[in-house]
């Protein structure tokens, strides 16, 4: 099997929110679905943007970095 690097998807409670793809994109989170379901074909590709925007940003130093900086000022003094 390819080695994916969103394996599995989180049971969560989803915050709804709307978002336009082009449509290159959409068909590459299309076959990122099918890859990660096998034969079955039974993940909705919806549900991998969350995981694939997390990894993203766990993956940007320069964003983590500001969090964790932002983070360290503590509120009041």
């Amino acid at each position: 099997m390819t080695e994916l690097k969103i394996r599995e998807l989180p049971d969560e409670k989803p915050v709804k929110m709307t978002v336009a793809l082009p449509p290159d994109v959409y068909r590459d989170l299309l076959a990122y679905a099918a890859l990660l379901s096998g034969s079955d074909g039974a993940t909705d590709p919806a549900r991998l943007v969350a995981p694939m925007l997390r990894q993203f940003m766990m993956s940007d130093k320069g964003f983590v970095r500001a969090r964790r900086k932002e983070k360290a000022v503590v509120p009041g003094k």
